[in-house]
């Protein structure tokens, strides 16, 4: 049986852990095949996973009473989305659209926050790792908002 552990320690975001962190995350760790225009979350539904976009493109939005399905952001190959899993209720507060076809590594939200209970440790590296994605998310937001502004001035 393959494990997806090689393809989880070459990210970015899991370098440096150490080989028992990493045996940790992979355990919550399965690989997903998204089709172009589905969604991978909705706004609303219970936030259990997150996800390292391995290929493709998706668009994440949010419904806005007047205009429909707005796009806030667009999270390429690579990058990591969904932090709404750390945080009760754990509900998406944005939907994510595929803009192509998606392969994405998806972690099982209730089975990670069990083990960041279990090994504080590993909580702990866990939760500065996604603390730095969402500062850099939030700061991503502030420079859009300053620019549309800008533009209706």
């Amino acid at each position: 049986m393959k494990t997806l552990e090689p393809l989880i320690a070459k990210h970015p975001f899991f370098a440096g852990l150490q080989p028992t962190y990493l045996e940790l995350i992979t355990g919550c760790a399965s690989n997903q095949i998204i089709k172009s225009g589905e969604l991978l979350f909705h706004e609303g539904e219970q936030a259990d996973h997150f996800y390292v976009i391995r290929e493709g493109t998706l668009k994440l939005m949010v419904q806005m009473p007047a205009a429909g399905e707005v796009t806030l952001q667009t999270i390429h190959s690579g990058e990591i989305v969904g932090w709404s899993w750390l945080f009760p209720p754990y509900r998406w507060h944005f939907s994510g659209r595929a803009a192509t076809e998606l392969r994405v590594l998806a972690f099982d939200a209730a089975c990670l926050r069990q083990k960041c209970e279990t090994d504080t440790g590993f909580g702990y590296e866990f939760l500065k790792r996604f603390s730095h994605i969402m500062m850099e998310r939030l700061q991503a937001t502030r420079i859009q908002l300053i620019d549309l502004y800008q533009v209706s001035q």
